[in-house]
């Protein structure tokens, strides 16, 4: 029986072998049950070790099972050649497994897997800072600042590419903050160049491209900003929050204290008064 098998699996000698998976939200990820040449499988039991211990599938005297309550009930599909595969993958689906084989000489090998499961990366948004003389003419050369923002993503990567060229690095000079800001010196003969922001992590990737000398242009229009004029209205502004959030975390619990210390002061007064 089952409950048979599962008392004496300590007692098997094993070979133990690790791999990483990787898969998408909305995707699915396929655990592959390894094991060489020659082994043939009797049973096989997949678990889930971390963040919590279930049990997932089983396979014995050739009927496989994955109705088994856990988290992924419903989404587990054991194949013929023993694979686990998960759809669709949700966020917390991240972890550790582990599939224990047997094979017909009572030989067994442990596997352990790592699932490491990411959103799929959004659309970049890059925006574009001037550096102009205050000539109201459009200017010879234009500095321009790009900057690359993807929104709620973790473990993500920035890369910067000109397009039409063959190169399709930047200098690491020209980038800052771990490659979301790219600065750029353009000049007339620039005016149809275009500037793509890549942002990608291990499943996905996406992109949003610019051609920075159109806002050189329009730089020189009434109104426009220039990254100056927003550092000039920025900075102020954070400062002051700054300031304000010190001032309430210093005299916050220092206000009520003094409040307290004058009650009581008033209570010992009239306590300490004479009967009149």
């Amino acid at each position: 029986s089952r409950l048979w098998f599962f008392q004496w699996l300590p007692l098997l000698p094993m070979v133990i072998a690790s791999a990483q998976v990787q898969g998408q939200v909305g995707g699915s990820a396929l655990l592959v049950a390894d094991h060489p040449p020659g082994f043939q499988v009797r049973e096989a039991i997949w678990r889930s070790l971390w963040p919590s211990e279930e049990l997932l599938a089983t396979f014995f005297r050739g009927s496989p099972e994955t109705l088994y309550r856990s988290r992924f009930l419903g989404r587990a599909q054991l194949h013929s050649n023993l694979s686990l595969e998960l759809r669709p993958l949700e966020s917390g689906d991240s972890g550790n497994f582990s599939v224990l084989l047997v094979d017909k000489q009572g030989r067994a090998r442990t596997q352990t897997l790592q699932l490491k499961v990411y959103d799929a990366v959004p659309r970049p948004v890059v925006k574009v800072f001037i550096a102009v003389s205050g000539d109201a003419q459009p200017p010879k050369t234009c500095q321009v600042f790009l900057s690359c923002w993807a929104p709620n993503i973790s473990d993500i990567t920035y890369s910067w590419r000109r397009e039409g060229t063959v190169d399709l690095g930047m200098e690491p000079a020209s980038l800052f903050t771990d490659g979301q800001v790219l600065s750029v010196s353009l000049g007339p003969g620039d005016k149809g160049v275009a500037y793509s922001c890549i942002v990608s992590n291990p499943v996905s990737w996406d992109l949003a491209t610019v051609t920075p000398w159109e806002s050189c242009h329009r730089q020189a229009a009434p109104g426009r900003a220039s990254y100056k004029d927003v550092l000039l209205v920025v900075v102020p502004v954070l400062l002051l929050l700054i300031l304000a959030g010190l001032s309430a975390w210093h005299w916050g619990p220092w206000s009520g204290k003094k409040k307290k210390d004058v009650c009581a002061n008033e209570v010992d007064q009239e306590t300490e008064s004479p009967l009149v």
